[in-house]
């Protein structure tokens, strides 16, 4: 799906196309040293370029965890600090971020900010969520678990410390491999408690860096609401009570990752990181897999059936995931652009293999996602903007 170079604009979107991006589960928005959104800004800038249109991006510093109420008071402060005086708004929210997008959306909410501060609105011409969870993912309920409260950090920790990295440190595997076997296990084993394993990570980074990483982990472990509102039976409520803004046009991304597998095992032999990392994919993944039966996701459009169908002629099921989100719970407007891919990859953070290797693959999937087919999305994604 191409976007066209020269999508035409009406009269009432003169001036700076403001898209503003909204980091989801685990996200940040520059982190010692890393910029979560680098490659998808950089793609979507220069087909703005491309396509002759000014364009101003802001990427939202979210909460990783927070409620999604506290999340959209966020991206209200944001949009509110940064917009100039004409041009449309574009919000395009990955993971939790498409949910707050359609929270501050929604015509009927205030969210307890004042009626000035929620102007922009009218200006809104695009909501898009990219592999967002709105009809929720079986993994949040299982974060509420012991042991999945100690998934969700150890999930965060490898994370932040892989992207701002670049790697893990050699001599954290062992712990890491610790805190997975006992996971996997799910009994209540004695292991290394996390604040020692934390020490370790922020013995590799500078002190700047140590601050932000371990205020960020800090606020995974002492605010953790938006999990729970992640819960299938949760979004239920959610979705009756949220409603689309009739001026915008809503799109989404939706993605499927291979099951772990034999050959997922073998592509470790030798490799302690891509060890740990299979480990910790193949937990997430087995919970996500798992359909929430009382509480179902969409059902397909018949636009968005033909796409999916052209992605995966098996079929989509409800056990169908990016290692994070059910496929059939990222469905919420026009389908833009579907295909193999995990919860990271789409937001550039996949290894194709490819030199220069600028591009950190913190969770490997085996979904294949490589530059052209992150090209594609974004040109999906600017396509959809750019449309008069």
């Amino acid at each position: 799906m191409r976007y066209r170079a020269h999508s035409p604009m009406s009269a009432r979107d003169t001036g700076t196309h403001h898209v503003y991006l909204i980091p989801g589960l685990f996200g940040f928005g520059k982190l010692a040293g890393y910029d979560y959104f680098v490659f998808l800004e950089r793609a979507l800038r220069d087909r703005f370029t491309r396509a002759g249109a000014p364009v101003r991006i802001e990427v939202v510093a979210a909460p990783p965890t927070a409620s999604i109420t506290v999340r959209a008071r966020v991206l209200i402060e944001t949009v509110n600090a940064t917009l100039e005086e004409q041009g449309p708004i574009h919000l395009l929210g990955h993971s939790t971020g498409g949910l707050d997008a359609r929270l501050l959306l929604d015509p009927q909410t205030t969210l307890e900010v004042p009626a000035d501060k929620l102007a922009f609105r009218s200006r809104v011409r695009t909501a898009i969520g990219i592999n967002a969870p709105h009809y929720g993912t079986p993994l949040a309920g299982y974060f509420t678990t012991a042991a999945g409260t100690r998934m969700l950090y150890l999930l965060s920790l490898f994370t932040v410390t892989t992207l701002s990295l670049g790697r893990v440190p050699l001599s954290l595997f062992a712990g890491i491999m610790d805190h997975v076997g006992g996971l996997e296990r799910r009994l209540g084993i004695e292991i290394r408690p996390l604040d020692e394993l934390l020490a370790q990570v922020l013995r590799f980074v500078s002190p700047a860096g140590r601050a932000e990483i371990d205020a960020y982990l800090r606020r995974v472990r002492g605010d953790q609401a938006g999990i729970v509102q992640l819960m299938p039976e949760v979004m239920e409520l959610f979705n009756s009570a949220v409603h689309d803004h009739p001026a915008v046009r809503y799109g989404c991304v939706a993605t499927a990752a291979p099951a772990p597998g034999p050959r997922s095992l073998l592509s470790t032999l030798g490799s302690p990181l891509s060890a740990a990392q299979l480990a910790i994919y193949t937990t997430v993944y087995g919970v996500a897999s798992h359909a929430a039966g009382r509480y179902p996701y969409a059902t397909p459009t018949v636009q968005q059936a033909e796409l999916l169908a052209r992605s995966w002629p098996a079929g989509v099921r409800p056990s169908s995931v990016d290692g994070i989100v059910p496929t059939l719970s990222m469905l919420w407007g026009e389908l833009l652009y579907c295909g193999a891919a995990d919860h990271l990859d789409v937001v550039g953070h996949f290894d194709d293999g490819s030199e220069p290797r600028t591009h950190v693959d913190w969770l490997r999937s085996g979904a294949r996602f490589d530059r052209p087919s992150f090209g594609a999305m974004a040109d999906a994604l600017c396509g959809f903007m750019l449309r008069g």
